[in-house]
Parts: structure tokens; sequence; C-alpha cells
């Protein structure tokens, strides 16, 4: 039998014992591909009726290894059959009429036809498709370059510095063409009336950014986003993506974004991986990922499944939004705990939590103080009144010591407080992570950027009392509903309320006070583990 007649033919097929695009190893953690069951998982979402109908239309504009539009392809050649009966027919109608894909790179366009036509080239002695005349068939690459205005690119953001033409020889500027479309070409392309824009976008442009250690490229910028917005641009009828989950609360530069998401009733399913290795083997997404079906008609609340590490999936029926807080909660035994501590208007725990830099002293501070136009510090106490400094040099926690009356950049008019320093990055984002042991802080303790610091109080009874409470697994599942990734910022903690520290608080108390049932106390104690 002939290649082109294998192709498509099911499971029995040898050609798909096993399928070949479950062995592709991804080009990054942020171009991943897709496996063909995650691709055949998100095809369910949608009408199986667009299957059936010659008319429907679809676009991947993301395109990797080519696994959303051949499994695509497999439903329309099983779904025409009666409408189409003659198969080589259905085949040319489906990839010259229904079939449509953007590919990222030359090398995933290759691929990408190789998947859906069985030949690199659309028109070769090997494609499944007889009457096209390109090479190209109706999956298109084009290298495009980035517009830079001022350092950045109009479209993506990147940085002129890492993308500029001349600056990547022989590497890709990831200039990517559907995020780069002009508002003409948008129009074209919304004339095309998709009925469906489907993929898994690139995540993440690395901008350049440099950490206060000196580390190069050590920050990205989100663009997920970006493929979403452009794919709605172009009014399809129904719109699935996966991407990362961190939008729910977090990112850079995402803050628009989730406010439009969490607005949008359109978003008619959302399954949520709180563990990216569930949908992609060997790649570590930091606070999971998530995939959703947009349908251009929905105006009902969203069905969330959530997805948990023990196999576990939940399923509710709500809006993604919440009052009082501008970020997605994801477990939603967790909403009713929230409203019944946010309706008690009590001030957030924010309020007495750092920004970075409590002091003004970076991270790398220890290293070289003369970088900074500082006096030295010292290893060892000095003969005069001192203060520790508390920081991290080669991974581990150490202090350093400096004389009272030091020219810190700032804070030093707080010196005198008792106060609590935590790491401001730890875990991953997952729900009632272990806080790496907090340190008390006294009159005489300040900390580099490594840590948050939380205070300021007038007793040491007080800092104690605040540093049980911090430990309590009510106030980590509180934390978890804003913290979904490693970064441990003032905002994480805008979920949990403030207490009086002039008594000590334990989660029993606090489940008191706050009236949670058995249902919720169950929740807390059972997901997170006692510090």
């Amino acid at each position: 039998m002939e290649l082109k007649n294998l192709m498509f033919k099911g499971k029995e097929s040898v050609l798909h014992k096993p399928d070949i695009l479950t062995c592709i190893a991804n080009l990054s953690n942020d171009e991943v591909f897709t496996p063909p069951w995650l691709a055949n998982a998100i095809l369910d979402l949608l009408p199986q009726e667009l299957f059936e109908d010659i008319n429907t239309k679809f676009l991947d504009p993301v395109c990797k290894s080519g696994v959303f539009l051949r499994e695509i392809a497999r439903r329309l050649i099983k779904g025409l059959a009666l409408k189409i009966p003659d198969e080589q027919s259905r085949r040319n109608h489906i990839f010259t009429k229904q079939i449509f894909g953007i590919a990222i790179t030359h090398l995933t366009a290759l691929m990408t036809r190789r998947s859906v036509y069985c030949s690199k080239t659309a028109n070769g002695q090997y494609s499944v498709c007889e009457t096209f005349t390109s090479e190209n068939g109706n999956i298109d690459y084009e290298n495009r370059e980035h517009t830079f205005k001022g350092k950045k690119c109009v479209y993506c953001g990147a940085n002129m510095n890492e993308y500029a033409t001349g600056s990547r020889e022989n590497l890709e500027n990831h200039a990517y063409k559907f995020i780069h479309l002009s508002e003409r070409e948008i129009e074209e392309y919304e004339k095309m009336k998709f009925d469906v824009v489907i993929g898994n976008p690139p995540y993440q442009l690395i901008d350049g950014g440099h950490r206060d250690d000196g580390s190069v490229n050590a920050s990205a910028t989100p663009i997920y986003n970006l493929f979403v917005d452009f794919a709605k641009k172009i009014k399809p009828h129904y719109l699935s993506m996966v991407i990362p989950s961190r939008w729910f609360s977090g990112g850079k530069g995402l803050d628009d974004f989730r406010e439009r998401m969490l607005g949008d009733r359109k978003i008619k399913i959302m399954h949520d991986y709180l563990n990216s290795h569930d949908c992609f083997s060997g790649v570590e997404i930091k606070a999971g990922v998530c995939y959703f079906l947009w349908d251009s008609f929905n105006d009902k609340p969203c069905e969330i499944f959530t997805h948990y590490e023990n196999g576990e999936v939940v399923k509710s029926i709500r809006t993604l939004k919440e009052d009082k807080i501008e970020v997605f909660i994801r477990h939603e035994i967790l909403v009713s705990i929230f409203h019944k501590v946010s309706q008690r208007n009590e001030k957030s725990f924010s309020d007495i939590v750092s920004s970075r830099k409590p002091y003004g002293l970076c991270t790398d501070f220890f290293k070289n103080e003369i970088k900074y136009g500082l006096p030295k510090v010292f290893d060892s106490k000095p003969n005069c009144d001192f203060l520790r400094i508390h920081g991290l040099l080669g991974g581990k926690r150490i202090i350093k010591y400096i004389p009272k009356d030091y020219p810190l950049p700032k804070g030093a008019e707080k010196i005198d407080k008792w106060k609590i320093f935590i790491p401001k990055a730890y875990g991953c984002g997952q729900i009632g992570e272990q806080i790496p042991t907090p340190i008390l802080g006294t009159p005489i303790d300040i900390c580099l950027e490594t840590f948050l610091e939380i205070g300021l109080f007038n007793t040491e009874v007080e800092a104690k009392n605040a540093l049980h409470y911090l430990k309590t697994k009510f106030f980590r599942a509180l934390v978890g509903i804003v913290k979904q990734t490693q970064d441990n910022t003032v905002e994480s903690y805008r979920a949990v309320p403030i207490q009086d520290f002039n008594e000590r608080w334990t989660d029993e108390k606090l489940y008191k006070k706050y009236n949670l049932n058995a249902e919720e106390i169950s929740f807390i104690d059972e997901m997170i583990k006692a510090m």
C-alpha cells in the first residue's frame, strides 16, 4: 500500500506505532511541542459537528510539529466521508479549503508539511493532496523582521539589542508572523472567516534583562498573551490555545491581559493543570499550564476543570473573576474561603510587607560593596555599635556586619524596629508551600534584596506572634491564591488579612474567627503540610 494511503488510517497502521510526534524533543521550555493526546483533548472541546461540515476552516497560527492540523485532518477525513465519498477528492478538498497554518520557523514549516501532507513540499510526489501547485500549500512561513521604535519592537516588545538584524547571525530572530501582522493583514485573515483558531504558541522572549547579581539574559517577557489577542482580532467563532497558567495572578506585562481574560465571558471551558509535567513531559513551566475554549457566542459562566498532581480532576462552573481580587482563584473551595475572609474588610497583610530592597542593598552586595560606592562590610563583629546584614553568598545564608552609622541607601529610619525576613523567591507556586525558615529580625538586623521584610513591630512579642501566624496553614493557603510562581513579592500577600499581633494565632483560632466549615477546614488541612 502506498504511503499516502496509509496516512490517516488510525492506530491500526504500523506508521503510528509509536506516533513519531510523541518522540520529538522540545525546542526549549518556551517553544514546546504538543503531544498528540493533548492536541486531541483540546480538539475534543470543540463541537464535533465542525468536522462534518465541508465549509469549516481551521487555522493553527503557531505550527511546530503540525500535530493540531494532522489531527484535524484525521477527524475531517472521517467526518466528511458521506459528503465526499471519494477519498482522494475528500483529501484534496480538506487540505486546500479547510486547513491552514503559519509555522514559527522554516524548520517547523517543513515538519508541519511532512506531518500533514506526508511530504515536506505540498506538491511533492508523496503528498496526500494532489491539487497543490506550490511547495508551501496552506502552511505558510515567512521570515519577518522586528519593527523597532526606540529599543522595543512595536508588535512584540522584543529588545533591539537582542533581536535586531545583524545581532543574531545564524539564529532565529523570533519575529513570529502572526503577532507581527499589520492592520491590513489582520483584515485579510478576518475575511477568510476562520471557524477555529487553535494552537500552542511560543511562551516568552528573553528580553536581555540583567539581574542585580550581574547575570545576563536572566529575565524574559511573556508573548503567549499576544497570540491570544491577535487570534481574537481575526474574529474566529472558536479559539483554543494551551498557554502557561501564570497569567492567573502574575507575570511581567500581563496585568492588562489578565484583566481582559478574567472579564471575558466568552471563555466557555478551561482546563487548568497545576503541574506542567502532566501535559509536557520533561518540561517545567512554573505555575503549570492551561488550555481553554473561547466561543464568540458564549455568555455563561465557565466550566473549569482543575487537574491535581494526584490525577484528581475537580470541576466547577463559575466566572473567572471574583469580587475584591484581580486574580483567578484556581481552587473552587478557596473561593468560598476568600469570600468569608474578605467580607470582614480587614487590612491586607501586604500592608506590612516591604517591596524589593528594603534597605537599598542588592543581592550581590556581599560580593563587592565597593561596586555600589559603599564602605566595606565586616565578616565579624566590629568594635563599635553594629548592625547585622542577612543575605546569601554562594547559595548559603550568611551574616555580615556594619557600623550602626553606616550610610545605608534607604531604610535607616526603621532599623530600631522588630521585623521578619522571608526569601523573595521560593518554591514554585504550589498552594501551601513551605516557607524557607523565616528570620526573626531584632532592632539590629537588616537584609539584602535576597529577603522581603515583614513588619515593623514595636515589640518582640508582636514579631513572634506574626511569625507564628505566617507559619499557619490558613496563612499559606491564602498566599497560594496569588503566589503561583517562585517569585515572592508584596503582592503575594494581598489576599491575606492582617491580625492583632498582640495575641497568638493558631489554625483552630483562625478557622473559628472566619467561620470555616468542615469541608473548607479539611481542604486546608489535607492540602497543606504543617511547618
